[in-house]
């Protein structure tokens, strides 16, 4: 293959597979393309637009001959918004994908051979499924393919509310719904869009940091039935926009009895994060949510699992793998607010909670007490510190470890104290097959990696939950 060929080529690509970041690989003579919203099987014409010595990266020009796997998007924003790039692919094939991804990062980058992999555990909603979006104002509104061909003078390029174009901070995708929330969901957006239009708000700009609107936060509950609504912006510069929030939160709950809360919280700082100082509420400021039995408080900005139709199945699947028996210790490292840490509890001694961050520690704590659970100690501290670990071992040595670490993995200081502390299992949870294929031939030295369960909690997307249990091997 000739690499002196200039970018912006054209060239007829036959595509083999997908990749872990949800773009699609094509080989010629050993060299790698890169194709956005390819299907492993198209034939396509794609369009060349940067290249190095052993790859370059294209975006799908023409489909030439579709995939069998290939299926028609059901978001009209598909292939602009980002969010959802597997959308084009049927489910049986994106489950196919996750569980090949699992297999090569354990074959590739681990080096393990010998434990059992199952397939790639289904979702049971593939569309409406997240209980949170987030949508963003902003001050630059991307100009669609469509918008540009079209009367580009009829619409407010300095107003953009909806979601943010990848890569690009500052600009936001205008849309109208999102077919991976839930229907209601999809009506309180297009009512609170009617709400704005009869005014003139700006938008929060991020780059002159002026304007009024942030972001507009969904949440839902599935054991409730129930929305809470957080709107968050400046602090209101006259009597319209403070008026904007009281009205506005009359008329949603007016027409929608699924809505249980809505919050006005004020954010005067240049962050982009969704978040701010409550300032108003109406109704509840809390959702309740449940996990195999147990009560979750959601506070407006924590975090929780967005896909609450298949957590159930995620965290039972995590329980059966640890396998607890009633008098056994726990430790659960990373736990977040609790919940792998609560659903455990039932079922062993004693159970000790890890986390970094204080609220989430506060969180965890009074959930445990909702749910009349006394057998649970939550830590809050950093347990990649040399001098916090040492604190770990005088904490009651547990006979399993369950871990989910961010996508960075485990901290090597962690491996070491995990390896010398032997616990007899190990589940290690994680949204990063690659950082955890990593850890786990390190754990290896010791353990035996017995079996992976994929699970998909974001259909449509390339991202992939996974767990793997390991046991102690014979001293």
């Amino acid at each position: 293959m000739s690499k002196k060929k200039k970018n912006n080529e054209l060239i007829v690509l036959e595509i083999q597979s997908a990749a872990f970041e949800g773009v699609a690989i094509a080989r010629v003579d050993n060299y790698v393309y890169f194709v956005k919203n390819a299907v492993p099987g198209d034939v396509v014409t794609a369009q060349v637009t940067r290249k190095k010595k052993n790859y370059a990266e294209a975006y799908l020009k023409e489909i030439i001959t579709p995939s069998i796997h290939r299926i028609e998007p059901e978001c009209k924003y598909f292939g602009v918004c980002g969010g959802c790039s597997w959308q084009n692919m049927k489910y049986s094939e994106q489950l196919l994908w996750k569980k090949t991804h699992v297999l090569d990062s354990f074959l590739r980058i681990g080096k393990l051979t010998g434990f059992e992999l199952k397939d790639t555990m289904p979702a049971p909603l593939v569309f409406g499924y997240r209980n949170k979006m987030e949508f963003s104002f902003g001050g630059s509104r991307w100009l669609t393919d469509e918008e540009i061909a079209g009367d580009t003078e009829l619409l407010s390029k300095d107003f953009g509310f909806g979601l943010h174009i990848p890569g690009r901070f500052d600009k936001i995708l205008d849309i109208d719904e999102c077919k991976i929330q839930t229907e209601t969901g999809n009506n309180i957006l297009k009512e609170f869009r009617k709400l704005l239009s009869e005014h003139d708000f700006r938008a929060y700009h991020q780059v002159f940091h002026t304007g009024f609107l942030k972001n507009l936060l969904i949440r839902y509950s599935l054991k409730e039935n129930k929305y809470l609504l957080i709107l968050v912006t400046t602090t209101p510069s006259n009597e319209d926009e403070a008026d904007f929030v009281i009205n506005s939160s009359r008329d949603l709950f007016g027409k929608f009895p699924e809505i249980s809360g809505f919050l006005h919280a004020v954010n005067d700082t240049v962050s982009p994060v969704a978040n701010g100082n409550i300032n108003f509420i109406k109704g509840k400021d809390y959702l309740i949510e449940d996990i195999l039995g147990i009560d979750f408080k959601i506070s407006p900005f924590s975090f929780f699992q967005t896909n609450s139709s298949q957590l159930q199945n995620f965290i039972g699947e995590i329980i059966n793998y640890a396998d607890i028996q009633p008098n056994d210790i726990i430790w659960d490292l990373y736990c977040g607010t609790g919940s792998i840490t609560l659903p455990a509890a039932k079922k062993c001694r004693k159970i000790f909670g890890f986390e970094l961050v204080q609220s989430a520690i506060d969180d965890a704590n009074e959930n445990a007490k909702m749910n009349n659970l006394d057998n649970t100690k939550f830590f809050c501290m950093d347990i990649h510190n040399k001098t916090n670990i040492e604190i770990l071992k005088d904490v009651e040595k547990p006979d399993t470890i369950i871990i989910d670490p961010p996508r960075a993995g485990i901290h090597q200081n962690l491996l070491d104290l995990i390896l010398a502390t032997e616990p007899e299992k190990i589940v290690y949870v994680s949204c990063n097959p690659a950082t955890q294929a990593r850890d786990c031939a390190l754990l290896s030295e010791k353990y035996n990696i017995d079996k992976l369960q994929p699970v998909d909690m974001f259909p449509h997307t390339y991202h992939v939950e996974n767990i793997a249990l390991l046991t102690r091997k014979d001293k």
